[in-house]
């Protein structure tokens, strides 16, 4: 039914003629999406009874801009103001079903790629096949923050802090002279409203004075291909929430009491305090004392695992964790025989040198862990390695290009150097999907975008008017765009919104996460939802010149939208 619902809504909307960019006012008809027509050009969706011609200037002007103002907000929010139900959405322009379009358990591809051609998989383990609760985090924060003032010796006072778990957001930078943390889109521009100085917000001006008058950051500023740049680091793990987390509130407190620091002195200082909570094996305990409360979806695990073996594909694992970790781990989400799952497993990898250090040998370990002396000149099933190097392990398993696909959770340290120089096909797992979709999917979202998009198309489309009436009427629509993109940042985050947008443009982030994955999804169990010869398909997404007119003109009367019959059954 929902398919044929979109189809009818779709049987409705005609061509339009016509661009939608800058066009001189005419007594042309028009209708409330499409903005003036150019001269001699006749809107097929017009109204039969065209509205009056556009005046020519001064008051009357200003009265026609909030006249075409509210037939757009009519468009977009309906004659009937309930705001229980995705249907207060007229059918004109969006119908209901696609409030609940996107679906968190789906598995989105950057790249075509089919699971048909895939004969090895490989994973990492934290964050891929062994999925943490968030708890993780506070534990990972009070840790560290202890570390800092009984081994680092810094204030007593900082205790008081507490982990927030919605201050930050994955993907952030920090700049460390500056101890700026904020975020960054695809365009290496600072969204505004997004820098933090400890726990408050930067003023916009601020934050374009420290960067010599623009949002701009040079690119050799930025982050390297391991997201450390010589001033700039990006936290792209998930382990990296709890660090800025203790950055920020470190920060915040030396700030708060006027106590003079180096900038580069604290940030180590806190990376350290955080890396030795990793060292001291600290994570590693309190996982191993209670795996059920810290590892989720355990028996999914298993059964992505076994389905894939019972398919005739072959396995292998290379971790940074230690060896009775990950043995304890899979014990616990696979059973005693976990290793009899895969061709080839590797602890202690060192990654992201695993993939580029052609030096590190293999080394055997036995039962114990305990290394072994002799040389590798194999890899054996149900044998488990220390460190090595990718060049090793390509010469002696002959597992090469497309036909291996890796999944991981960290873009730079698993999936880069196997993308973009070994030409593996990649699979990155982002957590932070699940809920981002689901917030995509609330009618707030939707009723908050679409008229964002509806205000812009008329910013767009009006500015050709320049009087001092009609100049009024742009400023009142700027700001009033720019309170929703607020609102809508704020439904993810209240201080950095989205880890895939800044307002418009994709973060650093996404583009990231698109050059280095085939494929990416919430968890290691969503393949669950597809067959092992599925092949994904990556939506055409248009580019600029391929979408020359504005969602708000996508109503009744305005374009024909062949597509749109097909939504309901995309995913």
């Amino acid at each position: 039914m929902a398919g044929a619902g979109l189809r009818a809504v779709a049987r409705r909307w005609l061509p339009c003629g016509g661009h939608g960019g800058p066009r001189a006012a005419s007594s042309s008809p028009s209708c409330p999406g499409c903005g003036p027509p150019g001269p001699g050009v006749q809107c097929p969706g017009a109204p039969r009874f065209a509205p009056a011609p556009a005046p020519t200037g001064g008051a009357e002007l200003g009265a026609h801009l909030w006249a075409r103002y509210q037939d757009m907000r009519k468009l977009v929010h309906g004659h009937h103001h309930s705001h229980h139900t995705c249907n207060s959405f007229p059918l004109d322009l969006l119908p209901p079903e696609v409030c609940s379009l996107l679906n968190p358990a789906a598995i989105y591809a950057n790249n075509e790629i089919s699971l048909r051609d895939v004969e090895v998989y490989g994973f990492d383990y934290d964050y891929t096949l062994a999925q943490y609760a968030d708890a993780l985090h506070p534990e990972i924060f009070t840790a560290a923050r202890d570390i800092l003032i009984e081994h680092y010796k810094y204030p007593e006072g900082i205790r008081k802090y507490d982990y927030n778990p919605s201050f930050a957001i994955r993907g952030l930078h920090y700049d460390i002279q500056k101890s700026l943390l904020m975020k960054i889109d695809a365009f290496h521009y600072v969204q505004l409203g997004t820098a933090y100085r400890g726990l408050q917000p930067v003023p916009d001006e601020e934050v374009i004075d420290l960067y010599g008058g623009t949002q701009h950051i040079p690119l050799y500023q930025m982050s390297g291909f391991y997201g450390k740049g010589p001033s700039i680091k990006q936290f792209m793990d998930i382990f990296s929430l709890p660090e800025m987390a203790l950055l920020s509130c470190v920060v915040d407190y030396f700030l708060g009491h006027g106590l003079e620091f180096d900038q580069a002195h604290l940030y180590k200082d806190v990376t350290d305090a955080i890396r030795d909570v990793h060292v001291k094996g600290l994570m590693y305990q309190w996982i191993e004392r209670d795996m059920e409360k810290y590892i989720l979806r355990g028996d999914e695990t298993f059964a992505v695992l076994s389905r894939l073996v019972a398919h005739g594909k072959q396995l292998f694992l290379i971790t940074n964790s230690p060896f009775s970790f990950v043995d304890k781990g899979m014990r616990h989400m696979v059973g005693p025989d976990w290793r009899q799952l895969f061709d080839v497993v590797i602890v202690q990898a060192d990654k992201p040198s695993f993939f580029t250090d052609r030096r590190k040998p293999f080394r055997k370990l036995d039962e114990k862990g305990s290394l072994q002396w002799d040389r590798i000149t194999s890899l054996e099933k149900g044998k488990i390695y220390r460190q090595g190097n990718l060049f090793d392990f390509l010469r002696l398993t002959e597992w090469r290009g497309p036909r291996v696909l890796y999944f991981g959770d960290h873009l730079y340290s698993d999936l880069a150097d196997l993308m973009l120089r070994h030409g593996w096909r990649t699979g990155a797992i982002i957590p932070e999907l699940e809920r981002e979709i689901r917030i995509i999917n609330t009618e707030q979202y939707m009723h908050s975008l679409t008229w964002q998009q509806a205000l812009t198309g008329l910013l767009e489309r009006m500015q050709t008017y320049q009087d001092a009436e009609s100049r009024q009427v742009l400023a009142a629509w700027m700001k009033e765009r720019q309170e929703l993109r607020c609102i809508t940042k704020a439904l993810f985050n209240a201080q950095f919104g989205s880890i895939f947008r800044t307002f418009h443009n994709p973060t650093y982030f996404s583009r990231r996460l698109v050059r280095f994955s085939d494929l990416y999804m919430a968890s290691l169990s969503c393949l669950l939802n597809y067959r092992v010869d599925f092949t994904f398909y990556p939506r055409r997404t248009p580019l600029q010149h391929e979408a020359p007119l504005w969602m708000d003109q996508l109503c009744t009367g305005c374009m024909k939208t062949p597509f749109l019959g097909d939504m309901a059954h995309i995913r």
